[in-house]
């Protein structure tokens, strides 16, 4: 798709999820990227009036900038389906199935790629007893940007206090030691490896406070580590059958080597500011962020 034919881009940002306030600057980010490629933009705020707006504003494409739950599950992915709207990112099952954390492990153990050992549990009962020996961490299975998560510690005489804002089935997984290192997938290609320095747990506060974390690309790793980053993203992209833009997270123990390498999760809305990680990592490999937005409308589509 060119601009030159002024194609009109909706750029769905915002929503209902806990990532609400970083899904609207992602998506005041990238309609400003877009306009300065020469599209003809219109922001909207994903409400629960969506498929009235969109059927209003009859746009080519919509850039989905949103993040976390409704706009990152599937949902809107469906809405735009119905709709008939060529759309960026992943499809609906490919983001229904990343956005359900224990499943997408499933699949990507199956695919032979290496995951934290962890389990469902009802909060009440992690609230009440460890699920298993600490260290280990517990979150929500089906929301990012590291909201909602507890770490509990070596040694900790009780277990996590969860909130009553958690849901009432969470995600136990045994907590890995290390760096934090992530790595995105544009298309076909994996972009490169991003080294996350922090002075603690990589939080909320430390992925969107000023200050809160550094990225480090390329990341000073050996080689066989950089390889083996690039090398799992993909076929992670690829197992979960994701679409344009993903970005999966690691956790690396020096002490062990590539035993010590192990998979978080895989992203299919990562955020998407222009210092945020995914862009980072591809103006490093020569994109800048227009070029990116570009890439990612001209590869929008439905039915996938």
């Amino acid at each position: 798709m060119s601009s030159r034919t002024r194609a009109r881009i909706a750029v769905l940002m915002g929503g209902r999820s806990a990532e609400r306030e970083v899904s609207l600057v992602s998506g005041r980010e990238c309609a400003a990227a877009l306009r300065s490629e020469g599209f003809d933009v219109v922001e909207i705020d994903a409400g629960a009036d969506l498929a009235d707006v969109l059927r209003r504003e009859q746009p080519d494409v919509a850039f989905n900038a949103l993040h976390g739950r409704w706009g990152e599950d599937g949902c809107v992915q469906g809405i735009l389906e119905w709709l008939s709207i060529p759309y960026t990112h992943s499809g609906v099952l490919a983001s229904a199935l990343a956005m359900d954390k224990d499943r997408a492990k499933a699949i990507l153990a199956v695919a032979g790629l290496p995951v934290a050992k962890g389990m469902l549990a009802r909060r009440d009962d992690v609230r009440q007893a460890h699920p298993m020996p600490a260290p280990y961490v517990v979150k929500p299975n089906s929301e990012g940007s590291s909201v909602g998560v507890y770490l509990v510690l070596d040694g900790a005489n009780s277990p996590a206090q969860l909130s009553d804002d958690m849901p009432e089935t969470v995600l136990v997984e045994e907590y890995i030691a290390g760096r934090e290192l992530t790595t995105s997938v544009l298309g076909d290609r994996a972009l490169g490896v991003t080294d996350i320095i922090t002075d603690g747990w990589y939080d909320y506060h430390a992925k969107y406070a000023p200050g809160g974390s550094r990225h480090e690309v390329p990341a000073n790793v050996p080689a066989e580590i950089s390889r083996a980053c690039l090398d799992y993203a993909l076929r992670a992209h690829q197992a979960l059958g994701c679409r344009g833009l993903s970005r999966t997270d690691f956790r690396w123990d020096e002490a062990r080597g590539l035993d010590g390498l192990v998979l978080l999760e895989v992203n299919t809305q990562p955020g998407m500011t222009p210092t945020s990680l995914a862009p980072e990592q591809a103006a490093h490999s020569g994109m800048s962020f227009g070029d990116l937005v570009r890439w990612l409308v001209e590869d929008a589509s439905c039915s996938r």
